[in-house]
């Protein structure tokens, strides 16, 4: 009998397993990590609040966090070059799951602003851009893929299932919760996806300008009218004939809006439009790295960037 409570106390005080120590690169995947996590973990989020995901420096504490993941989930090298060399260089053995590579993401060229059908369209990964975003630089190539992915909420709904599998992978005991937060957190990205389709369907006609060819995702999942952009590369000064030809079309009357974007200097946009109808919209900030990080911020950024379009383009 002694020896029976003796090990049902030892049974009693043996600890819960500990759910991975997930790292992510973005906000808006550490969103779509935490939705699956739900209330068992916290990932680890290493692009603080207001930096640039296309030009930042990991800390030493950053690189110790890689060093002791269980799991590194992040969009890729196209996009975050910094964390695939730290990585490396630290010799991490963490599993990574890279999205842009993922069978079910759907990729796109840059400037490609048509609707795709997720059903039928081919998803060829070597379709170039995995090496394209130089450590120099920062820029992209454009005949690569495009890695803004997470801007098509067809991806973030295809990646969740994606990232329960590879938690219970490394937590079975919690395979089940992880699968059925991934179902709620579709369901939660399906409802703002309709609401996002039913805001901006009135102003889906209106040319537009962004600050950076960052968006074409959104764009073409929802339908919308593009003009153009500022940059096309995230850091790359534009052209003198490029700003030209951009400044004639906003003469021209046709571009009802132009978008900044957050951590750019909104002054460029103001000189574009100056003496023209081209109305300068509010910031859109693609990454949301303005927003405080969480299950949230996801569906949240989503949100804000088709407000900030129909706020602008609904304008008589």
């Amino acid at each position: 009998m002694r020896h029976f409570l003796i090990l049902c106390t030892g049974l009693l005080a043996t600890p819960a397993l500990a759910a991975p120590n997930v790292v992510t690169d973005i906000a808006p995947v550490q969103s779509l990590v935490a939705m699956v996590m739900g209330d068992l973990g916290d990932p680890v989020l290493l692009l603080p609040a207001g930096a640039d995901p296309h030009d930042f420096q990991l800390r030493p504490s950053q690189a110790r966090a890689i060093a002791d993941a269980g799991l590194v989930v992040w969009v890729g090298d196209p996009l975050s070059p910094w964390l695939g060399r730290v990585y490396s260089g630290i010799g991490a053995k963490a599993p990574m799951l890279t999205l842009m590579d993922a069978a079910q993401t759907e990729l796109r060229p840059f400037g490609d602003t048509a609707p795709h059908d997720h059903e039928t369209a081919a998803h060829d990964h070597d379709a170039g851009g995995h090496d394209a975003h130089g450590p120099e630089t920062g820029d992209h190539d454009h005949d690569g893929s495009d890695p803004h992915v997470w801007l098509d909420p067809q991806n973030a709904a295809a990646w969740l299932p994606l990232i329960a599998a590879e938690l219970a992978k490394l937590d079975p005991g919690n395979a089940a919760t992880y699968a059925a937060n991934a179902v709620t957190g579709q369901a939660e990205i399906a409802a703002a996806e309709a609401d996002i389709a039913a805001l901006l369907a009135p102003v889906a006609h209106k040319p537009f300008v962004t600050f950076h060819d960052a968006y074409g995702y959104f764009t073409g999942h929802f339908g919308l009218t593009t003009a153009g952009s500022v940059r096309m590369g995230d850091t790359a000064t534009p052209g003198a004939a490029h700003l030209s030809e951009l400044r004639e079309g906003l003469r021209s009357g046709s571009v009802v809006c132009i978008f900044p974007e957050v951590n750019h200097n909104p002054a460029q946009i103001a000189q574009l439009t100056e003496g023209t109808t081209t109305r300068p919209g509010a910031a859109l900030d693609p990454a949301g790295v303005m927003l405080t990080p969480g299950p949230g911020l996801y569906n949240q950024m989503m949100r804000s960037i088709a407000v900030t379009l129909s706020d602008c383009l609904s304008q008589p």
